[in-house]
């Protein structure tokens, strides 16, 4: 394939020559061979594809399958009410599916139970996310299906005064027991991502094992997945042999403020996953957890790899743990613009300007990815690298101004390789892997509006798995 007058990042227009899944050749004028496809870019802006350091990607398929049932989708008690009822008149009364809503906030309606569920859809069975990802909340009729009495003693499920109140909180695999146990077809999940200029993902679920990586590698082999895959879990994945598109990632480690683990035990299982030749990624949400990850890595040493996810709240002091360690943070700047409001209201005012830092990261020299979290954050990353420059909520407040980025070093935040978030870019080179997106304007236009680039054309190894 031939892609003719392409601008690279550098402001150079060339053509680009892609052969064998690699870039073979680039220059002001190529002439083309023999039946080899024209792509005639027109002076749009060429790009390496984008890698979403850190989303869920078995979550997002899932989710798209749901709806959205939080801020900004919807904004008051009767949207989500009237929604409910209109999903709910779509199911068969005889037998009745699910009714899955996702990124739930109080927000919203409050905090939601069984009995505000039951008042709304009493027949069909309900089970909304909250955006945590940490709350399902569930109506009487979901219990049912799932097989839950009221006298029943032995499920995770919450109790007020002896009686189920709906919520199960940190229960998703003992949910996922109770329901069908195939795990979601890729393939619309992987066009979504397509459509927008995605080559690879990193996803970050704590509970992926050989079950997940397997079907994974199912998904490439089938051709539904597009995207090669980074998968970050378990202890179960020490035993799992990178295969074509999928590797063995980071362990992932879970850290909780109201519950953190005893820290000897936690060290130990750092060291375990260092002597499997894995990196750990460390979920890091509040000043206690950075403060309990960095001292457990300063006490077992760090590995090639090792990372922080999140670094939701990072006051100065907290720079200064994380200084010499050699780790990667990888943020998520989309969470300014999506949740910055709520934030607002929500958070410490002392803690307003450390969120979801990004200059301070970059001054401090301590090396900066950026993932999504979809579904629990919006999938687009145009949309999180416009947040990043902007550092406005949705509704135009500003919010930790002074950590704004430029537009390329936004860019450069989805843009390096998978297993190395904060390092060097990725460049449109003779000999690098022909992961590429074709924009809908030129570079100026699209660093002037990065949350409107649209993408036109996005390449894996050479092969179109998107084009407009």
């Amino acid at each position: 394939m031939l892609i003719r007058d392409a601008e690279l990042h550098d402001g150079m227009h060339a053509d680009v020559r892609l052969a064998g899944g690699r870039i073979a050749a680039l220059a002001r004028r190529l002439l083309p061979l023999d039946d080899e496809p024209v792509i005639d870019a027109a002076g749009r802006a060429l790009s390496v594809g984008l890698h979403d350091h850190h989303m869920h990607l078995l979550a997002y398929a899932a989710a798209l399958e749901s709806f959205p049932c939080g801020t900004p989708a919807l904004g008051c008690v009767t949207g989500l009410a009237e929604i409910l009822r209109i999903r709910a008149r779509q199911e068969n009364p005889a037998a009745p599916g699910w009714i899955r809503g996702i990124g739930y906030h109080e927000s919203v309606a409050g905090d939601i139970d069984r009995d505000w569920l039951d008042a709304i859809v009493p027949h069909v069975p309900v089970r909304i996310q909250h955006r945590s990802g940490r709350l399902w909340i569930l109506n009487t009729r979901a219990l049912r299906t799932l097989g839950i009495a009221e006298n029943e003693r032995t499920s995770p499920l919450e109790r007020v005064c002896g009686r189920l109140t709906g919520r199960l909180y940190d229960g998703d695999d003992w949910l996922r027991s109770r329901l069908a146990p195939t795990l979601p077809a890729l393939g619309r999940a992987s066009e979504a991502l397509a459509r927008m200029g995605v080559t690879g993902v990193t996803d970050a679920g704590p509970r992926n094992g050989c079950k997940e990586f397997e079907h994974f590698v199912g998904e490439r082999l089938s051709g539904r997945l597009g995207q090669e895959v980074l998968l970050m879990g378990n202890a179960e994945l020490d035993g799992c042999a990178d295969r074509e598109g999928v590797r063995r990632g980071p362990t992932k480690l879970y850290l909780r403020d109201a519950e953190l683990p005893d820290f000897d035990d936690f060290c130990t299982a750092i060291a375990k996953s260092h002597r499997a030749a894995r990196a750990v990624a460390i979920h890091c949400v509040t000043v206690a957890e950075l403060v309990f990850a960095t001292t457990a890595l300063r006490h077992c040493g760090v590995a090639g790899g090792d990372r922080i996810e999140h670094a939701s709240v990072a006051p100065p002091d907290t720079l200064q743990l994380l200084l010499g360690l050699e780790l990667a943070v990888v943020t998520q700047p989309n969470f300014v613009f999506e949740r910055g409001d709520a934030y607002l209201c929500d958070v410490d005012a002392i803690d307003l300007p450390w969120l979801y830092r990004g200059k301070a990261f970059d001054e401090a020299g301590i090396p900066l990815g950026a993932g999504t979290d979809a579904p629990y954050g919006d999938a687009n990353p145009w949309a999180a690298m416009a947040a990043a420059v902007r550092r406005r909520t949705c509704s135009g407040k500003p919010l930790g101004p002074d950590e704004n980025l430029s537009p390329a070093r936004a860019l450069a935040l989805f843009t390096t390789a998978a297993d190395s978030p904060g390092g060097a870019p990725r460049r449109i080179e003779a000999g690098a892997p022909a992961d590429l997106c074709l924009l809908d304007r030129g570079w100026e236009a699209a660093f002037a509006d990065l949350a409107a680039v649209r993408v036109e054309l996005t390449l894996k190894d050479g092969r179109p798995i998107w084009q407009r």
